[in-house]
């Protein structure tokens, strides 16, 4: 009996020392207050590294290590629980001296009771703490699961199948600028999580990144890019990219603005992510803007106030104030916030200028016009006195996507989801004139294949942007709007002419229709025309442009940047919602595709999609163990 005792005693201690010596990987960014890169060293137990220019860090440690320690010089200390999280980025608080920074640490211990912010001597320190306390790893949340209370809500996608070119040669849809699916998916990815279908429009996971066509050289307001190669995932097929590329206008010579920022107050605010973050977001937006612009605050929890009348850009400080004072608590009228939002934008309306209201929210309206149908019906009637909608969505567990949609798509604007401080200084800072100046509204393209060349298309993602052929022309109906500066990408799967496919299905011939085959003496150098309109802001006739595109196949190791990196994202789409036209796409094949399409990445954005793109694989691999 001792024997066994002894052996299971240096059997447990075995286990023990292997599992002190297990390392695990751990990253992330790491910021200021404002938003900027900070290059802080990361000690984790005997590691350490110093962050890149871009604040990016990545540390190996012990798997029986409990925290991270982040310093770097002007900045409080700080230590974060690494608890089971492989993500964490960090915002460092300036302005206390290295003296006070043993304070902080107390106050982030796992046990904070063990100090009170009312025994602190020094106030400003008390306040600086509290901030840290607030802000701190805002970015990631992966502390904040909520996974019992989740009632977030996605709209279910029926992904587009293919058309016979003879039975429909022409294709109708709005352009999408919204990038929110891909900061959502990459908080559910960051989180350890595979999103949900729902979170995943393709769309939107391709026109999160910058594209590099060539600025507009003639009056419209965005250059037209077209090119064709090999499908990455289906051997017989052809992929066919159309490419906007809208003016970019420098920051001093965009138009005045009447901005209202419209913030959801509610109790549902109170975390975290969420009305600190939306504070952190707003203030960063503020060192934006100019003396001619000018800043309404309008809040809503149980009812709707006016906390800020217009205020010029230039009295920066008066701004933060007001956004620093805002608490949250009790529940949530959006109707009435959203109306007196339009309200105060009327009252203050600039002609000729850049009239917008930028709602911050979880989407979790409760009180008054609170369904979907009610608030898309409000913005809808608000619109067309020619002030846009921006919807910027925070939060988990409650967070209401689909309600945001719809927002902005009704309400002439935009949508972004915010994850982290990073994701507000992508957003509101280095796209801030793609994000809030528009250039053109009710874009639409309208694509017509030649069956001469095409069995069959598809069109990938765009699924709440599709129109019917008839509203092409009908410049009463809505469309999407393109920012200063703003990039949009749409991807076609093509079958050419001849090819058999399963997912094209025969059909008996109609009676009464004329029944003859296609004519295949037509022109064969055209593969396709697109058709583009688009209004000015403030105009209400459309213009027309014509853009054929040859018949020009190249190899894909040969093709553009730009069309290989979109089509490695519109791939992980694909992989994420597992979709039935995914081909022989994998993981491996997607990394390729994307490392070898990097391009310029000042910002280190596809850098971090082949990073996401690694974990997805990690996930779905032990997702099938399990």
């Amino acid at each position: 009996m001792k024997k066994i005792i002894l052996s299971l005693a240096i059997l447990s201690a075995i286990i023990a020392l292997s599992f002190r010596f297990q390392e695990k990987k751990i990253d992330g960014y790491i910021h200021d207050e404002h938003g900027n890169a900070v290059q802080a060293q990361v000690v984790g137990g005997k590691n350490s590294v110093i962050a890149d220019i871009n604040g990016q860090y990545e540390i190996k440690v012990a798997a029986t290590q409990k925290v991270l320690i982040f310093s770097a010089s002007g900045y409080v200390t700080q230590k974060i629980e690494i608890k089971n999280r492989t993500n964490i980025n960090v915002i460092l608080i300036s302005g206390i001296a290295a003296s006070d920074s043993s304070i902080y640490s107390s106050i982030n211990d796992p046990e904070p009771e063990s100090i009170s912010f009312d025994k602190l001597s020094n106030p400003n320190l008390m306040e600086t703490s509290k901030r840290i306390k607030s802000t701190n790893d805002m970015a990631s949340m992966g502390l904040m699961q909520h996974e019992e209370y989740n009632t977030e809500e996605y709209s279910n996608i029926a992904e587009n199948g293919f058309k016979r070119a003879t039975d429909e040669p022409v294709s109708t849809f709005s352009i999408d600028v919204d990038a929110a699916s891909y900061s959502n998916v990459r908080r559910y990815l960051n989180n350890n999580q595979l999103p949900p279908a729902g979170a995943v429009r393709t769309e939107e996971m391709i026109n999160y990144f910058t594209y590099q066509y060539p600025q507009p050289s003639g009056n419209d307001p965005f250059s037209i890019n077209t090119e064709i190669s090999e499908c990455p995932w289906n051997k017989d097929n052809k992929i066919v990219l159309i490419g906007l590329q809208g003016k970019k206008i420098a920051t001093e010579n965009l138009p005045a603005s009447n901005l209202v920022f419209l913030i959801d107050v509610s109790g549902s605010m109170l975390d975290e992510n969420k009305l600190p973050l939306v504070q952190a977001s707003l203030k960063m937006l503020t060192d934006q803007l100019r003396e001619k612009d000018r800043i309404s605050i309008v809040v809503y929890a149980g009812n709707a106030g006016l906390v800020l009348p217009s205020t010029s850009g230039s009295e920066k400080m008066k701004i933060k104030n007001a956004i620093s004072r805002l608490e949250a608590g009790g529940s949530t009228a959006g109707g009435e916030g959203v109306m007196l939002a339009y309200k105060t934008a009327q009252e203050n309306f600039m002609k000729g200028g850049n009239n917008r209201i930028i709602l911050c929210t979880d989407g979790d309206f409760n009180v008054g016009a609170s369904s979907d149908d009610a608030m898309v019906r409000l913005v809808e009637k608000e619109r067309n006195k020619g002030i846009f909608l921006t919807v910027l969505g925070y939060g988990m567990g409650n967070y209401k996507d689909s309600k945001m949609q719809q927002l902005a798509d009704k309400g002439n604007g935009n949508h972004a989801y915010i994850d982290g401080i990073n994701e507000a200084k992508k957003v509101l800072v280095n796209e801030f004139g793609g994000t809030l100046f528009t250039i053109a509204k009710d874009v639409k393209l309208q694509v017509e294949f030649n069956p001469a060349l095409v069995e069959g298309y598809r069109l990938i993602g765009y699924e709440n942007r599709l129109l019917n052929k008839e509203d092409f022309n009908d410049d009463k109906k809505d469309a999407g709007e393109l920012g200063s500066g703003h990039t949009v990408t749409a991807l076609y799967e093509i079958i050419p002419a001849g090819v058999h496919s399963p997912f094209l299905k025969n059909t008996d011939p109609l009676k009464y229709q004329n029944n003859k085959n296609f004519n295949y003496t037509a022109s064969k150098s055209e593969i396709l025309t697109v058709k583009f309109r688009y209004k000015h802001p403030d105009q209400n006739e459309s213009k027309l442009i014509v853009h054929p595109l040859k018949n020009d196949e190249i190899e894909i190791n040969k093709a553009s940047a730009n069309f290989r990196f979109a089509t490695s994202v519109a791939s992980f789409a694909m992989l994420l919602r597992d979709s039935e036209y995914k081909g022989n796409l994998n993981f491996e094949k997607v990394l390729h595709l994307a490392t070898n399409s990097l391009g310029t990445d000042a910002e280190g954005y596809r850098k971090e999609f082949i990073y996401l793109v690694e974990k997805a694989k990690r996930l779905q691999k032990e997702t099938a163990k399990n």
